[in-house]
């Protein structure tokens, strides 16, 4: 099997997107014809959009290109997409049919502004991840609750940075630590294809990819679903080795000097026993040795 590239297709997202919408969330009829496939047909699509079929037919297929924004706000409400979706749709549309490779940009550095804020919350487990999904900078607390089981140095030099992506991916520990480790791995995905959009010139997401996508789990399956997911917020419930099972709400926080890097965040509600289960892991970092 060949590894995907990064550079996102405007018709095989169309595709995938149009094979997510069924006949009854777009309120149309089926008159109780029988259908090879669950979603809409290409015809049905053009109708809802008010873009005549032929065409819609050409865009798909790459074979017209430059559509206008009223033509991509008509498809992506057709589409029932959301506010990352359309701006992905936008991005696609817009972008070069055969992009250029980019050289091979230096190492990041976490933003010293979002380290600042990083060594401030002490008792929220956070870290510090860049464009590609690179762990840049994590306290005590995020490396206690996220990947106890590396070193607490790693995100210090490039060749030892942990990858939040190919983490939860290849990783048996990080894996077994999401209970819903499908929704996980489909929330990592799709920030994964949000990042192409942006940067499809990049060639260390271009790696990052290719070797996820070979590497016999399920993200090459995943990625072929050309789903697209901001990671703003969201819960997860963790099965952790020390504290058993607690849930957690994640939080994305992006820096608007360095756009690329954000602050990710866990919290817990107040009083919870998976507050509690915080607490007890920042005594346990405590009492670690230095």
């Amino acid at each position: 099997m060949a590894a995907p590239g990064p550079t996102d297709s405007l018709g095989a997202f169309l595709r995938a997107s149009r094979a997510r919408i069924t006949p009854e969330d777009a309120g149309v009829p089926r008159y109780g014809e029988r259908r090879r496939v669950a979603g809409l047909r290409r015809e049905e699509l053009s109708l809802l959009a008010g873009v005549s079929s032929s065409y819609y037919t050409r865009l798909e297929q790459g074979q017209s290109r430059n559509a206008s924004p009223q033509v991509l706000d008509a498809l992506a409400t057709a589409l029932q997409l959301d506010d990352a979706e359309r701006a992905h749709l936008r991005r696609l549309a817009a972008g070069r049919a055969v992009p250029r490779t980019a050289p091979r940009s230096a190492p990041e550095k976490a933003d010293p502004a979002l380290v600042a804020l990083l060594d401030s919350l002490g008792a929220v487990p956070a870290l510090v991840m860049g464009r590609r999904s690179d762990v840049l900078a994590w306290n005590p607390l995020g490396h206690a609750l996220l990947a106890g089981h590396l070193s607490p140095g790693a995100p210090s030099a490039p060749a030892t940075r942990p990858n939040m992506a190919s983490l939860v991916f290849l990783d048996p520990d990080t894996r077994e630590l999401y209970a819903d480790w499908r929704a996980k791995s489909r929330a990592v995905v799709g920030n994964l294809r949000l990042t192409v959009g942006q940067h499809p010139e990049d060639p260390e997401l271009a790696t990052l990819i290719g070797t996820l996508a070979m590497s016999g789990t399920e993200f090459a399956g995943l990625w072929a679903d050309h789903e697209v997911r901001a990671c703003a917020t969201a819960d997860y419930t963790l099965r952790h080795p020390l504290l058993g099972t607690l849930t957690v709400t994640q939080q994305t926080l992006r820096s608007i000097d360095q756009p690329d890097q954000t602050l990710v965040t866990h919290t817990t509600v107040p009083g919870s026993p998976s507050a509690e289960a915080i607490t007890l892991l920042a005594q346990l970092v405590g009492d670690r040795p230095g």
